[in-house]
């Protein structure tokens, strides 16, 4: 058995000259005049460390023998079920200008140069980078190469493996209204955008008595939802406007629908996804269940286009109700208001919708004239959507919901009787984030609006809440807080105008986030961790748990290209994101 020490010399006295080189040669003479045994103890040194070589240089993977012999291991994880960031060396994209430039001119040739399916013009970069609205923005340097507008799977098939054999980082795009930095594209000019917006937004086949529906990616659910309407159906999930299947799945979506018909997760019945390499995979049919092999669906499902680029997607329809009807309900403190919502779903109450406006938002939404009333109760307020197939249910519900408001001090109590009334009483919750923006726009052109979320058990959401507006309102800041009360969710909406009241936003959602994850909830409900939140994922899970995410990020996406350093840091000598 050859030693240690001889593998180490032979392999230093090897990699210093190749087989039969002048160096190797002197090596062996030296060797020789010691006598004989001296002469084959070199020689076996020189054997074996031809023998560690050729180990060293084709087990890539096998860190310890690679260590037996002192090669550095920069970028090769130890073998385990989870992958810690010390374990990794550095990211390695292209940055060669000249390389780059013929990579471009790659891609272009996939659409035959067709100027509609690419830009690179500063414009449609910037727009492709940041929003108003965003949490993160990006710095001036972090705007992609090129954006690219393919038409079909295939196409982005071809995009992705001219990216992954040449190294060049890959951002994917739908609707762009993300709020967490989600398509920063942190490696600046190296990146290439994937935008599925503009061709690959075709509704492809409803299947009505399955109740499901196949679409591309860049189908705004805005769209999807009016024609599934004229078929007497719904999507399940409504969040904000100008939102994109592809983005809904990504983040893993919601919104106000999400008491009644759950959320993205329960939603998707399957995918198609094109993974970093180019392979195209189908995560299942269309069955309503199946316990066949993993559920790459959840897998997928929330990755934030870490995993794969999503092309297609079918995703259940739900059965509109006969009659829709909407109530509103004033209370004393927004603990009540919370505390009335969490009552609701205790004693099995079936709503389609159950929200709650803070105080501040009541005032807001009255300034800015977003809805037809002014006049709104300037009080914390609990909308509730009423779903049933005729009047008697509805009416027995409405008595339900006033028997509960009443036993937690609502002030008042109004339900509509006509359709008008109905988009009416619904408009103010529609219209919060919009209001928020007016009104600081209105003091301020250049204000900037925070806007964040987190979700906590039913049992902890009026205490979370609570605490986190009489913060909020101790500041001197613009604030109104929003929640998903049916599912333990609140969105805050903060306004800042310079660093300073930026550093007093920044503590007060810091102090929201911890809150929540102290009271077993978590950082974010619905808007995803992005960069923004990837401090906040491992407090709130530790460390093993990413981890493992990061070993099956490697697994799927070794090259570490697609949406790099979104969820969790990838690469430890990372450049500042933000």
């Amino acid at each position: 058995m050859i030693s240690k020490k001889a593998l180490l010399l032979g392999y230093k006295t090897v990699t210093r000259g190749s087989f039969g080189n002048f160096r190797f040669s002197r090596a062996y003479s030296q060797g020789s005049t010691g006598g004989s045994g001296s002469s084959k103890r070199w020689f076996g040194y020189c054997l074996a460390g031809a023998v560690g070589y050729a180990v060293a240089d084709t087990v890539e993977y096998n860190s310890k023998v690679r260590e037996l012999l002192g090669v550095k291991t920069t970028s090769e994880p130890e073998i385990g079920s989870t992958l810690p960031l010390n374990q990794l060396g550095p990211a390695e994209y292209c940055t060669d200008e000249k390389k780059l430039e013929q990579v471009v001119s790659e891609l272009k040739k996939v659409f035959k140069d067709d100027k509609e399916h690419f830009t690179e013009t500063k414009s449609d970069l910037d727009d492709h980078s940041d929003t108003y609205f965003n949490t993160h923005h990006p710095s001036a340097d972090q705007r992609p190469r090129i954006v690219l507008f393919p038409s079909t799977t295939e196409e982005v098939s071809r995009l992705m493996k001219i990216c992954y054999d040449n190294n060049v980082p890959v951002v994917p795009y739908s609707g762009g209204t993300s709020l967490e930095g989600h398509y920063i594209s942190t490696r600046g000019r190296s990146t290439v955008m994937i935008d599925v917006s503009k061709f690959m937004n075709h509704i492809v086949k409803l299947n009505k008595t399955d109740l499901d529906v196949e679409v591309q990616a860049g189908v705004p659910w805005e769209d999807l939802n009016d024609f599934l309407g004229d078929h007497g159906l719904l999507f399940g999930c409504d969040p904000g406007p100008g939102a994109q299947i592809g983005g809904c799945v990504a983040n893993s979506c919601s919104g106000t629908n999400a008491y009644r018909y759950g959320t993205m997760k329960e939603n998707v019945v399957n995918l198609t996804i094109v993974l970093p390499d180019g392979t195209v995979v189908k995560t299942k049919g269309r069955p309503r269940k199946s316990s066949a092999g993993y559920n790459l669906n959840g897998l997928f499902i929330g990755s934030e286009g870490t995993l794969g680029l999503v092309t297609e997607a079918t995703v259940k329809c739900h059965v509109k109700p006969v009659l829709e009807t909407v109530v509103v309900a004033a209370f004393p403190t927004v603990g009540d208001a919370a505390a009335c919502s969490s009552n609701i779903t205790q004693e099995g109450i079936q709503l389609n919708a159950m929200e709650l406006l803070d105080d501040e938002m009541m005032k807001l939404i009255n300034s800015s004239g977003a809805t037809f009333r002014t006049d709104w109760k300037e009080h914390p307020t609990m909308f509730f959507k009423i779903g049933a197939r005729n009047d008697n249910i509805a009416q027995q519900v409405i008595k339900e919901l006033q028997r509960i408001a009443e036993k937690h001090k609502a002030s008042s109590f109004e339900f509509a009787t006509e359709d008008d009334e109905k988009l009416e009483l619904w408009e103010a919750r529609k219209v919060a984030l919009w209001s928020v923006i007016d009104a600081s726009k209105t003091k301020n052109k250049n204000a900037n609006v925070w806007t964040t979320d987190v979700a906590v058990p039913l049992s902890n959401f009026a205490q979370v809440i609570e605490e986190t507006k009489e913060e909020m309102n101790k500041s001197p800041l613009i604030n109104a807080i929003v929640g998903h009360a049916g599912d333990g969710n609140f969105h805050a909406f903060i306004v800042y105008n310079n660093d300073q009241e930026k550093k007093i936003c920044e503590e007060i959602v810091d102090n929201m986030v911890r809150r929540a994850i102290d009271a077993e909830g978590t950082c974010t409900g619905e808007h995803g961790v992005g960069i923004g939140k990837r401090k906040f994922l491992l407090e709130e899970l530790g460390d093993a748990p990413v981890d493992l995410m990061r070993k099956i990020k490697l697994a799927i996406d070794p090259k570490r290209i697609l949406n790099p350093d979104k969820i969790f840091k990838i690469d430890p000598n990372e450049p500042e994101v933000h």
